[in-house]
């Protein structure tokens, strides 16, 4: 089969890999859509340590077309989306419910062959099943969703709440449609990209801007979500938050990135600095709110390209052009 590989740092090719077979408690998926993230860059970067080569692509949906022995969860023509995380539920992190800071934690996609590939091999425990409305093509936007609701579950946000998104990229604005939904009463956003701040206001945000300066907080925000992983923007960003504010740092910075914080201030006005990784008990529910229309694929996928265009969608999401950039592998 046709597949994507990173095969070291910087080199990204589409080329032929062995077809895969189904384990036990696995299932073979013909992808029908996969999305690119950030973390295919940091791992085309070097900047995450996974063993290459790997076929990237941990957001991803399609159609089961092969199980494995034990499988009966599932049958043959069932479209599903996956959830990529792979824990071990035997750590100290796992046996106490956070499974997502696993000490042997792996990912399809990440640290084992992914979805950038005509077909893919799942744990049937991973998969889940789509309703007949949703579009199987549309689905790969499950996976971010589902990082984004773990987002707000570490928020812990309050009715009223005035938020501050940094970055109107996707992820960003996967967190503007949660805040609107939550009970937040403004949600201002901050992006250097005056195309997709064009998005966002589309979307209902209450202001944007290329600097917070040019926005009205004197207070500053309870809520300030950082979507970027820019130093410059995490440093920013810890100034705008209110007394007995949050800041969730959400994107994800290189290993060498830093800030600044006053130990004061976080004490006196009792502010709290938190972070969010990956998914955690919220695929399912990222499933549930996907199907009930919580976001429009049509406006945030930019980009459908055939898997032959896996490293010219990576240079164009590098370039950051465009939304959320999917591959369909068996278009064209």
């Amino acid at each position: 089969m046709k597949a994507a590989v990173i095969e070291s740092v910087g080199n990204a090719v589409v080329t032929e890999v062995p077809d895969p077979t189904p384990g036990p408690r696995q299932v073979v998926v013909e992808v029908a859509a996969c999305g690119l993230c950030g973390t295919d860059l940091h791992i085309l970067q070097g900047e995450f340590a996974p063993t290459l080569p790997v076929v990237p692509g941990h957001e991803f949906a399609g159609t089961v077309v092969a199980l494995g022995s034990e499988v009966t969860e599932l049958a043959t023509g069932d479209r599903v989306a996956v959830d990529p995380s792979l824990y071990c539920y035997e750590c100290r992190y796992c046996r106490t419910g956070h499974n997502n800071l696993c000490e042997r934690w792996a990912a399809l996609g990440v640290t084992t062959a992914g979805g950038a590939a005509q077909y893919a091999v799942a744990p049937v425990a991973n998969c889940v099943k789509l309703p007949e409305h949703v579009r199987t093509r549309d689905a790969a936007l499950i996976e971010p969703l589902s990082c984004a609701v773990r987002g707000y579950d570490v928020l812990k946000s309050q009715l009223g709440a005035h938020v501050l998104i940094y970055g109107s990229g996707t992820m960003g604005l996967m967190m503007l449609e949660l805040a609107k939904r939550t009970g937040a009463v403004s949600v201002d956003m901050v992006d250097l990209n005056e195309e997709r701040l064009k998005t966002a206001a589309h979307l209902g945000c209450s202001a944007t801007a290329t600097t917070p300066d040019a926005l009205e907080r004197p207070g500053g925000w309870e809520l300030v979500i950082d979507a970027t992983g820019n130093a410059a923007a995490i440093q920013d960003g810890l100034g705008r938050v209110a007394k007995a504010g949050t800041f969730l740092q959400f994107g994800v910075a290189d290993y060498a990135t830093t800030a600044t914080i006053e130990p004061y201030r976080i004490y006196n006005q009792e502010i709290t600095i938190t972070g969010s990784m990956a998914v955690l008990h919220s695929y399912e529910r990222a499933a549930e709110l996907f199907a009930t229309g919580l976001l429009d694929p049509e406006v945030f996928i930019s980009d459908r390209l055939p898997l032959s265009d896996y490293p010219r969608a990576l240079e164009r999401f590098a370039a950051g052009v465009g939304r959320k950039i999917v591959v369909e592998p068996q278009a064209g």
